[in-house]
């Protein structure tokens, strides 16, 4: 009998090597994580990870924009489901809600952004990495803003990208005191509703 080959899904030990370099950095830092820390947190040989990804940089460049990517998925996945409303309001709060630390996954995402932030100082690539989305998101945030204008929601005196920025400040501020303690993530929510209830009007928040 002919022994069939076992099919590896590459994609998917890409994925597990950057979910093992998100969990070690979350505790670590990026400059405590080694190829050899993350092989061994993902149950890999050092020479299966150097296979996938030559350089620690090359891993942790990968990490980033799948994190970008999984932001993405997870709003598509809720909006998708029916679990938020599709106004604009709701879609706004739930997009704040997947970049907020409001769990575990979600802090892990979060405090390797920190630590890519910090690398990004002396490493200009990684902020290229780090903040590409951003003017995109912008862009949506104001999107959304001026639907609610349309709709009559939001006063039609209001400068939709200066809205979005300071919901994004918002956000920023409110996942930093998350992590640091000074708030719990309800505490956290609740600002970010009062913000949406004063920019839309009292419409009911989503669950």
């Amino acid at each position: 009998m002919v022994k069939v080959p076992k099919q590896v899904d590459h994609a998917a030990r890409r994925a597990e090597i950057a979910e093992a370099l998100t969990r070690l950095t979350a505790t670590r830092g990026l400059e405590g994580v080694s190829l050899r820390h993350v092989a061994a947190e993902a149950g890999m040989s050092m020479g299966l990870v150097q296979h996938y990804f030559k350089t620690k940089d090359e891993m942790l460049l990968f990490a980033i924009e799948r994190r970008s990517q999984l932001y993405e998925e997870g709003i598509k996945a809720r909006l998708e489901s029916g679990e938020v409303p599709s106004t604009p309001r709701s879609i706004l709060r739930a997009i704040i809600a997947e970049i907020l630390p409001l769990d575990e996954r979600r802090r892990g995402d979060w405090l390797m952004g920190v630590a890519f932030f910090i690398r990004s100082i002396s490493d200009p690539s990684f902020g290229v990495a780090l903040t590409d989305g951003v003017p995109q998101l912008f862009e949506l945030f104001a999107v959304l803003i001026r639907q609610g204008q349309e709709a009559g929601d939001v006063d039609k005196s209001a400068d939709a990208m200066h809205e979005s920025t300071i919901l994004w400040a918002l956000a920023d501020s409110q996942g930093t005191n998350i992590v640091m303690k000074h708030r719990t993530p309800d505490e956290a929510m609740s600002t970010v509703d009062y913000y949406l209830d004063r920019l839309f009007g009292s419409a009911p928040a989503a669950g």
